[in-house]
């Protein structure tokens, strides 16, 4: 539990880390909304498993937390979710030292941010998303140059009329992202299933935020997957509607792969994650991946 004056609540931190090995590459992992620091055990643990150190927050929308839509925190629970993520950054030091056996092996100059769904969103602002703050009416860049690689799965892409009325009135966050600074290498994935019914355009627009953002990105399209890709949010859980547990050790092996590309650390994995695909008799889904500018 890290303290935060003037939150409300501290902030509650999940660390999973291997039990060996030095130089450990970071990825900060942001929940979806309601979910918490507990969940998405099939990614955390198969990133940690495989050399990361994996830190989680529990943001203020958390179901464990229980906020209360009248609270006066609740319209900038978007920018409050970003802030948890830069006080993790802050406080490395005070996290690596509170596990047993993890002083002095992090390696801070490959940290990544990942996230599903409204934590994709999350990511996406430390990568250089912007978003227009419902409260203040503002864009700001809350971009962060610690973070050198992103993750985003399943998140939402394009704003305005592409919206349905339902997310416009309730989830003024997505009323206008802008992609356009979101510069820094990242890995989108969505499902072609994804229909969280707040687009008028589908699962399409959940791939917006690689078609509308400059610089290295790259795309996994997942066939055949809704929001919860197969089950990325946890073991059993009731919310997974598609569960597919060859589609969850395909995103498992590819995000691992990525990371280890964007980061610098290795590129074997990814040029081999691409080749199973491309040439799979019966492909679980698709990579594609640019260097250009957005597409307009």
């Amino acid at each position: 539990m890290l303290e935060v004056p003037g939150r409300g609540e501290d902030l509650q931190v999940r660390i999973s880390a291997p039990t060996t090995g030095s130089e450990l590459p970071v990825v900060v992992f942001s929940h979806g909304f309601g979910s918490s620091s507990d969940g998405y055990g099939p990614l955390v643990d198969f990133w940690a498993a495989h050399g990361f150190v994996v830190i989680q927050p529990t943001h203020l929308d958390s179901r464990t937390v229980g906020l209360s839509q009248d609270d006066p925190r609740t319209p900038r629970i978007w920018r409050l979710r970003v802030d948890d993520v830069k006080r993790i950054l802050d406080r490395l030091d005070l996290l690596e030292a509170a596990v047993p056996g993890l002083g002095g092996r992090l390696d801070r100059s490959r940290i990544a941010a990942a996230g599903h769904s409204f934590g994709g969103q999350t990511a996406g602002n430390l990568l250089g998303l912007r978003v227009l703050d419902p409260v203040s009416q503002k864009v700001e860049d809350l971009s962060d140059p610690r973070i050198k690689a992103g993750v985003l799965l399943a998140t939402a892409g394009r704003g305005g009329a592409d919206l349905t009325p339902f997310a416009a009135e309730n989830l003024p966050w997505l009323k206008g992202p802008d992609f356009t600074h979101m510069t820094t290498p990242t890995l989108v994935v969505a499902g072609d299933r994804d229909d969280l019914r707040m687009s008028v355009r589908g699962p399409e627009w959940l791939t917006d935020p690689y078609h509308l953002s400059p610089g290295r990105k790259s795309l996994l399209t997942l066939f055949g997957a809704e929001h919860s890709l197969g089950g990325i949010t946890g073991y059993e859980v009731r919310e997974t509607t598609d569960e597919n547990p060859e589609r969850v050790a395909l995103i498992q092996r590819v995000t691992w792969a990525y990371l280890h590309h964007a980061l610098g650390i290795e590129d074997a994995d990814w040029m081999a994650a691409q080749k199973a695909l491309s040439e799979s008799a019966a492909p679980m889904g698709r990579i594609e991946s640019k260097c250009g500018r957005p597409l307009r």
